[in-house]
């Protein structure tokens, strides 16, 4: 019997595949058909964010922000407002705070939803993408009736909200609910099919001690067993007088299964948020006290890092005033840049026709982790250029 050597061969996976929604060149090194190794190569949706930042004014970048994400428009927007509320010591109006924590969560829930979807799509379930895909609609239709945007909405303030929950808006929040519910029971019990299951059981298998040493966030770590919730370690808006409301889920699970499982147990978790939000709303006014020209002259020179719990993740923003209306920095950590070296550890050791479905996995956004690697041919220095480009962080 004739002994062939296994040697490891290079397979692109992208910048231009069908597997992702965005491009971006994955690298892989495989051994027949195992995955060894994997390298991510970006900047093909490069936009420059931050550097575009510093050259608006502190109102003008809240529209910029909106626009990093077309999936996560509000919580990009939140992130910043509150970094600038608190250089500025501007307290929003309590039913602004509970409007944002409903925005979030309808948000969370049909990102969650589009996730499973194409997830489905993946997976070569067409009937499971069409599903999540329609009962999304509910939790869209009920942003639109709030804010008047399906995809930009518009909603955040410098100081509160741009928007409020009137009767029809309220009618729409409430149908959301009890479609979420009732799918979110059903599409449980379709992702654990034996078909589905035996696509995802054991498949991507990222263990918690790995989970905490790549630093992942969001579904993805408490897939992992890591309970971390920004809305619960560190509360914002509304969450810490909703606590009471829900709950962090977490799985032991550790594989795609399980980050499956914990997206759609959100989804019920969510609906439980906003039954309650919507239960204790306050009265009131949740515009700004302070008018948008007014804003630019009382924020002063100071910097401020604030966090919020995007649908993926961990969502971080720094940011650095001059005191004359501008900013001087602006940093976003996203959670999928958090994600990503995770990533690379579960496709260790996967089958080369599991890739897809481990990417999809960890729900990545490639638009709003996007940065550009500039190299000095003559001295060697590289100088990463963030998504979000404002200053270069050089790394000899």
């Amino acid at each position: 019997m004739m002994e062939v050597e296994r040697r490891a061969a290079i397979i692109p996976f992208g910048p231009l595949h069908p597997a992702t929604k965005e491009p971006v060149n994955l690298v892989l090194f495989v051994e027949g058909e195992e995955v060894v190794g994997a390298e991510f190569r970006f900047g093909y949706v490069y936009r420059a964010i931050e550097v575009l930042a510093q050259r608006r004014n502190l109102v003008q970048v809240l529209h910029l922000t909106e626009r990093i994400c077309g999936i996560c428009s509000h919580a990009h927007p939140l992130c910043y407002v509150q970094s600038v509320e608190s250089i500025a010591g501007i307290e929003p109006p309590e039913r602004a705070l509970y409007i944002r924590t409903i925005l979030a969560e309808l948000e969370r829930i049909q990102n969650h939803l589009l996730w499973l979807g194409v997830l489905g799509y993946q997976l070569g379930f067409l009937a499971l993408f069409m599903y999540a895909w329609r009962i999304r609609e509910a939790a869209m239709d009920a942003m639109e009736a709030l804010t008047g945007g399906r995809v930009m909405r518009a909603a955040n303030a410098i100081g509160g909200a741009r928007c409020d929950v009137n009767e029809k808006a309220a009618v729409m929040i409430r149908n959301a609910i009890k479609e979420s519910r009732k799918a979110a029971e059903y599409l449980f019990d379709v992702i654990h099919d034996k078909t589905v299951e035996a696509r995802l059981r054991g498949v991507g298998v990222l263990s918690r001690s790995d989970a905490v040493r790549c630093g992942a966030v969001g579904p993805t770590a408490r897939a992992s067993g890591v309970k971390c919730d920004v809305r619960v370690d560190d509360p914002y808006a509304a969450y810490e007088q909703l606590k009471g409301s829900f709950s962090v889920v977490t799985s032991s699970g550790c594989d795609s299964l399980a980050r499956a499982e914990v997206r759609v147990a959100e989804i019920l978790e969510s609906a439980n948020i906003l039954q309650a939000a919507l239960d204790t709303l306050p009265p009131g006014d949740p515009r700004p006290k302070i008018p948008p020209h007014r804003v630019l002259r009382v924020v002063p020179r100071g910097e401020s890092v604030a966090r919020v719990e995007a649908p993926r993740g961990d969502l971080l923003y720094y940011a650095v005033t001059d005191g004359n209306g501008f900013l001087s920095r602006l940093r976003v950590r996203t959670p999928t840049l958090a994600n990503l070296v995770a990533l690379a550890e579960m496709l260790k050791g996967a089958e080369l026709a599991d890739v897809p479905a481990i990417y999809a996995s960890i729900d990545p956004c490639i638009a709003c982790t996007e940065r550009a690697l500039v190299v000095d041919v003559r001295s060697g220095v590289k100088r990463e250029i963030e998504l979000s480009g404002g200053g270069l962080a050089c790394s000899p």
